[in-house]
């Protein structure tokens, strides 16, 4: 069981307005009325001026990339033809549940959000693509309670880690699968029928709407992020729980996941406290994507730069806190047989490259690998990024790169015992790392 809290301020006049405010945790949720009152669906602005905003405070895309928004917008809007503009609520990494969080409870914030990025950049029609059916239901409900005044269609998906990959976007929307693309061209050159499109996550666009609403806040608005805390041991909440750190509804989760929103640079420590993970000593970052962290991982901040420098991605927000007891060849050999599974199975290289990581560090978890299996680990999460269509033989390199790095003795371990935590197969289903949406 999952719960929600923010640690960002709220109730006075003029401040940040927290997507997970405790006016949207309790009471049933958002509706029209309640979103009006908070200051949503205010008049259009003039384009330049919240453009301008937007780069001036910073914001960088929620997606996983963590692109700076402005200039992505700006690349739209500059590009020649009408353009589109696509919410993208297709959350692939199993441990993130923050975009279906948003879609079924704060719909009319996504699409405020899509209503001024379309004001942005001349947009004239509009997509909320979605895998997840009650995100279905409530993104519905919203349209006809507000009409946006852009053409709004709702597209579902099927759910796959690669679903929600830009093009693969582009893709399903036109009538195709949800399959990435090669690129160039990239969908703000050309993208839905051929029309320069902007894509952009769900949070990102609920982040451009409180701006609008609460531009004294911009700043703050910008650097907060959305983050999913899990892990699979646990030793009961920290004390004093979230409301120690401000505004907080719901308390730390049970069952040690949970979704909270936090401001930029909070210690990732800190976060583990929060959601019961105090004992833990190590993380994996951004989902599947920003591998894995020993020594040093409890002061690094939430911040991409900073995160990216220590070898590692925010990616989508998802922590995973690992215990003592956690065995992180395990843990990575579930994540590489995951995303060996989930291959769009398009690209040579990708399906050849996640299926000798997985099959390899299969091996190393069981002991039965040959001598030069972490030689030829080394070389394939050097030697593999980059070179497919999507990010998803990036995310396999990464964690089999990071374990290296940060755990060359448990690997090498492996070789000389049974470990009791890799003695049977690694499920590739990715339910180690499945958080349910509060």
């Amino acid at each position: 069981m999952t719960g929600a809290f923010s640690l960002l301020p709220e109730g006075q006049p003029g401040l940040l307005d927290p997507l997970l405010s405790g006016a949207w945790l309790s009471g049933g949720g958002e509706d029209l009325p309640r979103y009006l009152a908070a200051g949503g669906y205010a008049a259009l602005p003039e384009p330049g001026l919240l453009l301008d905003r937007i780069s001036a405070a910073g914001l960088r895309g929620r997606g996983g990339a963590g692109f700076p928004a402005a200039v992505k917008l700006a690349a739209v809007r500059n590009a020649p033809g009408r353009p589109v503009v696509v919410a993208n609520g297709e959350e692939g990494e199993p441990g993130s549940v923050k975009d279906r969080w948003l879609l079924r409870h704060r719909p009319h914030v996504v699409l405020d959000g899509m209503r001024l990025v379309a004001a942005v950049t001349g947009a004239g029609h509009g997509f909320v693509y979605l895998s997840d059916a009650p995100a279905e239901r409530a993104v519905r409900r919203a349209l006809a309670e507000r009409p946006t005044g852009l053409r709004v269609d709702v597209v579902r998906t099927e759910h796959t880690y690669v679903a929600g990959e830009e093009t693969a976007v582009v893709r399903r929307i036109d009538g195709g699968p949800a399959l990435p693309t090669a690129k160039p061209p990239r969908p703000f050159e050309s993208g839905v029928q051929g029309a320069p499109t902007l894509v952009a996550n769900v949070e990102t666009l609920a982040r451009i709407a409180l701006m609008h609403a609460r531009p004294e806040s911009a700043e703050a608005v910008a650097g907060a992020h959305l983050v999913t805390l899990s892990g699979t041991g646990r030793e009961g909440p920290a004390t004093g729980g979230p409301a120690a750190g401000g505004a907080a509804a719901g308390g730390a989760a049970a069952g040690g996941a949970a979704l909270a929103e936090v401001p930029a640079g909070t210690h990732l420590k800190a976060l583990a406290d929060l959601c019961g993970h105090g004992r833990a000593d190590s993380v994996l970052l951004g989902g599947l994507f920003g591998g894995l962290h020993g020594a040093g991982w409890a002061d690094l901040p939430l911040d991409h730069d900073r995160l990216g420098e220590a070898g590692g991605a925010l990616g989508c927000g998802a922590l995973h806190f690992l215990h003592p007891e956690d065995c992180p060849v395990a843990v990575a050999t579930e994540a590489a047989a995951y995303l060996a599974a989930q291959s769009a199975r398009q690209c040579g290289v990708c399906v050849s490259g996640t299926r000798a990581l997985a099959g390899t560090l299969t091996a190393v978890a069981r002991g039965t690998a040959d001598a030069d299996a972490s030689d030829q680990l080394h070389r394939w999460s050097r030697g593999l990024p980059g070179r497919g269509a999507c990010g998803l033989l990036d995310a396999a390199a990464r964690v089999v790169g990071t374990l290296l790095a940060h755990f060359p003795d448990r690997v090498d371990g492996h070789r000389h015992a049974v470990c009791p935590a890799c003695s049977g197969p690694a499920p590739e289903d990715g339910r180690r790392f499945t958080v349910p949406v509060p």
